[in-house]
């Protein structure tokens, strides 16, 4: 018996496996005309729908802005540019934007928002399959009311450009939606001609908003 319990003693302990990332399987339309309604979420890696309480804030910020009651965005145009899932501009859509572009590269992705515009009815999301750089950089200077910027949080070469292309196409007034896994600090968004207006961490996630520089933070 003793040598039986030395020899279990000797083992190895068991090596657990890593337990694989929860990524969740739909997002929630938080207000508007589509409040509540749940859309599916693809099983991707890297896939990172913004969360709840971040997206409920962002557009209590945005509603502010926006004068208009009930957090509504009559009549904005907006681009959400690394759409993912398209939280942000369904989000959008469903406060009453206008025109809201969602421009996506992966086909898997594409086909899920389509799938959602069609669910939702939405006539005022377009949907594009394509570089959100560049879908910003052809957009007319000075048109838009929001960009949304949430690119995969690996892919550090892009915000720097992003940030640019956006302060070129934002608006007097406009915003841009910045999600990091940083926090960008005053002077390096003066490099792009923006400055911090809110700024929100929830776990992982750095939220900015920010506005052109020459409009102040106030």
């Amino acid at each position: 018996m003793p040598q039986k319990k030395a020899a279990a003693a000797s083992r190895p302990p068991a090596t657990k496996r890593p337990a694989r990332p929860v990524r969740p399987s739909e997002v929630r339309i938080i207000g508007g005309q589509w409040k509540r309604t749940r859309l599916a979420v693809a099983d991707k890696p890297g896939l990172r729908p913004t969360p709840d309480r971040v997206r409920e804030t962002l557009f209590n910020w945005l509603a502010s802005l926006a004068g208009a009651g009930g957090g509504e965005l009559p009549g904005w145009h907006c681009v959400d540019a690394f759409a993912g899932t398209g939280a942000l501009g369904l989000e959008a859509a469903s406060r009453g934007a206008a025109n809201v572009l969602l421009c996506e590269q992966d086909a898997a992705l594409v086909a899920q928002l389509q799938a959602a515009k069609t669910k939702l009815s939405a006539e005022a999301v377009r949907i594009e399959r394509g570089n959100g750089l560049t879908a910003l950089e052809r957009t007319t200077a000075g048109s838009l009311h929001a960009v949304f910027l949430d690119p995969p949080f690996e892919s550090t070469a892009l915000y720097e450009p992003a940030l640019r292309a956006a302060a070129r196409a934002l608006r007097p007034g406009g915003v841009a939606y910045l999600e990091a896994p940083r926090q960008w600090n005053d002077e390096e968004l003066a490099a792009f001609g923006l400055a911090g207006f809110r700024y929100l961490k929830a776990g992982a996630v750095h939220a900015h908003l920010l506005r052109l520089a020459s409009e102040g933070t106030a």
